[in-house]
């Protein structure tokens, strides 16, 4: 019998770079993992991890399809071969806030280059830095070509916060207006697109296939892949996350729809979630008082637990506050009463989203920290009313492989 085409996923992430290799059937055949300074800016050091995981995992087998997935919005320029033009800015960088009000004027609401992050504010902040660029390319753009020798080339989702209108399929002309050079735009395939052999070293002749960013890859990775499925993190705030069959933008709610696969992926995060948990009781209480908890017996308090002052989605109210009327005596009851505001949060989302235009919500999938906590599983199964099959994984290169598949 043949081998089984094996595919590569690689995920660059902030402090490190990992591989996971997939058969035809999803299990896991291999993974590997090479660590750098957080927070890197080097592009040299990103290489060298991907190097040296590539020829770990390539060493004694042989890989079919290669994918690679990035921090969405980290962006450096290169010259005609390549070769970056300095460090990269990173996903997080706000040297070029004060270009958000320019931006915020010319860009459509449902645009998702708004922010104080803009990457269509970095590009302008370093076309003027380097005058002899060539490229403007994302992180997992560039991480790519390095393998097939095609450059200019990005993807439906790392495009997506430069300003690229994804239903258009065109760079949209306001960027022009802000001063971008479009001649350093890279061309847009939808993430799965076959881009070429890799042409040297241990991946020689396998298919390179358009990545995405780390987000929609831990998306994927959890094995949600029909519309109505949802996926919803729990972690400081509150992330939803829904297959769609069209895209769904609503500035108001800070939601936006990434191409995935034939499909969109519609997200919003509330305000909610474990940092409005944290407001009240510690880590280790929660977990004390996690078996005193009466998930059965609801108190339906009607709460919308936030850690401060605004929320955004699914309520977009900057002035809403949260001061518990009538705090429950009883610690654990407190804690049910917190929880299940939480979880109604979360159902309220869902609803929203299909408000705008989404299909029903069908199962919903959970990554975070909130999910190993069995009653808060129970509570928000009730509030949400459709199976919660557990995730496939929650590795980023787990779901880019997946991806990659769609190469062979």
């Amino acid at each position: 019998m043949p081998d089984t085409p094996l595919a590569l996923g690689i995920d660059c992430g902030t402090s490190g770079l990992r591989g996971v290799v997939v058969d035809t059937g999803g299990s896991v055949v291999a993974e590997a993992h090479r660590p750098f300074p957080a927070g890197t800016d080097d592009p040299a050091l990103w290489a060298a991890a991907m190097d040296e995981v590539v020829a770990e995992l390539a060493r004694a087998r042989r890989i079919a399809a290669v994918a690679v997935d990035g921090t969405s919005g980290t962006l450096l320029l290169t010259d005609d071969r390549g070769r970056p033009c300095g460090e990269a800015l990173l996903y997080n960088d706000s040297r070029a806030a004060h270009l958000a009000g320019p931006i915020a004027t010319l860009a459509p609401p449902e645009s998702a280059a708004h922010g104080v992050a803009s990457p269509a504010a970095r590009l302008l902040l370093l076309q003027e830095r380097h005058p002899e660029a060539r490229f403007a390319l994302h992180q997992a753009d560039w991480l790519a070509a390095r393998l097939t020798g095609r450059l200019g080339l990005s993807d439906d989702n790392n495009a997506l916060k430069l300003g690229w209108d994804p239903v258009a399929r065109i760079w949209p002309g306001w960027l022009d207006e802000f001063g971008i050079d479009r001649r350093l735009l890279p061309q847009v395939v939808e993430p799965g697109t076959p881009l070429g052999p890799a042409i040297h070293g241990p991946l020689q002749g396998a298919m390179v296939v358009a990545g995405t960013t780390d987000g929609c890859a831990s998306f994927l990775a959890t094995g949600a892949s029909r519309p109505g499925d949802g996926v919803t993190a729990l972690g400081t705030t509150l992330t939803i996350k829904l297959l769609t069959d069209r895209p769904i933008f609503a500035p108001d709610y800070g939601i936006y729809s990434h191409k995935l696969l034939g499909h969109w992926l519609a997200g919003g995060a509330s305000n909610s979630g474990g940092g409005a948990l944290m407001r009240f009781f510690k880590t280790d209480e929660i977990e004390a008082l996690t078996p005193e908890l009466s998930p059965d017996e609801p108190l339906d308090l009607g709460w919308h637990p936030l850690p401060a002052t605004g929320e955004r989605f699914p309520v977009a109210d900057p002035a809403l506050t949260f001061e518990p009327p009538d705090i429950p005596g009883d610690r654990a009851r407190f804690l049910q009463a917190l929880l299940e505001g939480i979880a109604r949060i979360e159902a309220l989302a869902y609803a929203r989203l299909h408000e705008l235009g989404a299909p029903e919500l069908r199962t919903v999938r959970t990554v975070g920290g909130g999910a190993r906590n069995p009653a808060w599983t129970s509570i928000r199964a009730r509030h949400l009313g459709v199976p919660m099959p557990p995730a496939t994984s929650t590795d980023a290169a787990y779901g880019t492989a997946l991806l990659a598949q769609q190469g062979i």
